[in-house]
């Protein structure tokens, strides 16, 4: 089964570059599996253990996988799937001022 990976550039280095990467899996969770097999360290930018970072946002065909099942979420052929890390700028991130 292959899926069509979207990698941010900020998770490229541990792709070589590349953009888009394909893996296989059933699941989200079975998916991220065959890219940390295929490209080490890489689960450890998307994941907290089984759980993906809540500042990551999964895309599986244009759908956000919380929306769906989460981790869970059933993959098939020809799925496109993106990972996105949420972003900030400025001096400080809006969390931030909850620990300061």
């Amino acid at each position: 089964m292959a899926i069509s990976v979207y990698i941010p550039t900020p998770f490229r280095e541990l792709t070589a570059g590349q953009g888009h990467v394909s893996a296989s899996g059933r699941t989200i969770a079975d998916l991220i599996v065959d890219l940390e097999r295929q490209y080490p360290g890489l689960e450890a930018r998307i994941c907290d253990g089984p759980v993906v970072h809540h500042h990551v946002n999964v895309f599986v065909n244009g759908q956000e996988m919380r929306s769906l099942h989460g981790e869970a979420t059933q993959l098939s052929d020809g799925d496109e799937v993106a990972f996105i890390p949420a972003l900030c700028g400025g001096d400080r991130c809006p969390d931030e001022h909850l620990t300061s």
